[in-house]
């Protein structure tokens, strides 16, 4: 009997689904709620579990293709009754050693599953599939895996060169004329079809830019007080909540503290109206595996430093494995994007619509300033505010950003909500 793997629905407002990678081959085996195919929507990258057991029969849709919520892409056949595919015949018996005992078959080692254009790579640089760690779904060998082991076994060659002196030539003969030869190297190219979550991410990024009236204003913090905190309790927060004390955390209370004070930060225009939002649902952008994706925080004033830390490490982690459910990615009043986990010095981050602001955090770096007239050394970020100059002003925007800068050098300001 065939059963029919179709579409789930994954959200009122998503229609159509563009094929990822499929997991099994046609007549591969399937266990009962095994992943069989990645699906990737408008918001996330989803697997598709296999509803019964038995081998996948026939694959309807390719990867890249897209389909609609509903249509069959595949069909599994479970005609064995539940107890999976069938079993091929075994082998004629190996001839009985001196102990009577038949000889066993060396277990055959898996071979990794390799993406096209990685495998092209590893096959330049004559590099084994079996060396290279895969960070895909499923352990997958990805272009980027098959890039880093090239550039890592580049770097362990360290080439000797022996300068050759070339002769002049003569007076009297003129030099011939040599032929111009391309530069050494690759000059390769290869064109890889934008992924669905890609090509939203990049509508979404265009429309921002030219829907709202974006103005982006700067601030520094010395972070003295809170690096000097984190040091003082980090080992008994460890402890007891097993996650480390992040800079994130202090972020956030401190972003919740000033939209508290400036409301318009945390507002939406919705047609001709303004909403304004009186609870604080806090996105926070993070580099998921097929790119930027931005999980909320619901009703983030009512977390602890805990919460948010335990949150944002689980958040993260799934983003990275593409496990993120639809609902976590969904809404926010407000978001903060860390550049400074990339070494970003400073930036004008763009707007999740419909949202009207996001800050920006970028490296910490020591700097020399002034203190009660004395140049000091001091651990410092830039932080940004893109806002939309529709709702919001000038003035509530240096503001808003001004109080963060105030909680984030007092953080003892947090916990007496001064």
């Amino acid at each position: 009997m065939q059963i029919e793997l179709k579409v789930p629905a994954l959200g009122e407002s998503i229609t159509e689904v563009e094929i990822g990678d499929w997991l099994k081959k046609e007549g591969d085996p399937v266990a009962r709620d095994e992943n069989v195919v990645m699906i990737e929507s408008d918001k996330a990258t989803v697997e598709l579990p296999s509803p019964n057991q038995g081998r996948l029969a026939k694959i309807l849709k390719q990867k890249g293709s897209t389909a609609s919520v509903g249509e069959v892409i595949g069909y599994l056949d479970d005609s064995s009754n539940g107890k999976g595919a069938p079993t091929p015949a075994p082998a004629a018996s190996p001839k009985p050693v001196k102990n009577d005992e038949p000889q066993k078959a060396a277990p055959q080692p898996e071979q990794p599953r390799v993406m096209p254009s990685a495998e092209r790579i590893l096959a330049q640089q004559g590099i084994k599939a079996e060396s290279v760690e895969g960070t895909g779904p499923g352990g997958r060998i990805l272009k980027e895996d098959a890039l880093r082991k090239a550039s890592e076994k580049s770097s362990d060659k360290t080439p000797e060169v022996s300068p050759v002196p070339t002769p002049a030539p003569p007076a009297s003969v003129a030099p011939p004329q040599m032929a111009v030869k391309p530069a050494g190297g690759s000059r390769a190219e290869e064109v890889v079809p934008m992924t669905r979550l890609r090509r939203t991410l990049a509508d979404r990024l265009v429309h921002a830019q030219h829907s709202a009236a974006l103005l982006t204003t700067f601030n520094e913090i010395d972070m003295s007080g809170v690096m000097a905190l984190r040091k003082e309790y980090q080992e008994a927060f460890l402890a007891k909540y097993k996650v480390k004390l992040g800079f994130m955390s202090f972020f956030v209370k401190a972003v919740i503290d000033g939209l508290k004070l400036v409301p318009q930060v945390n507002s939406e225009i919705r047609g001709t109206d303004v909403v304004y939002h009186n609870y604080f649902d806090i996105g926070v952008a993070v580099g998921g595996g097929k790119g930027l994706v931005v999980p909320v925080l619901r009703n983030a004033e009512r977390m602890s430093f805990a919460e948010i830390e335990i949150t944002i490490a689980d958040l993260g982690k799934r983003a990275r494995e593409n496990k993120l459910k639809l609902e976590e990615l969904q809404g926010g009043t407000f978001t903060i994007s860390n550049g400074g986990v990339y070494g970003s010095l400073l930036s004008t981050p763009i707007i999740n619509p419909p949202q009207s602001g996001i800050l920006g955090m970028h490296a910490i770096q020591e700097r020399p300033i002034a203190v009660q007239g004395q140049v000091v050394i001091r651990p410092m970020m830039y932080i940004a505010l893109t806002y939309d100059h529709r709702i919001v002003d000038g003035r509530e925007a240096v503001t808003f950003l001004k109080r963060v800068k105030e909680v984030i050098e007092n953080p003892t300001r947090m916990l007496l909500e001064v």
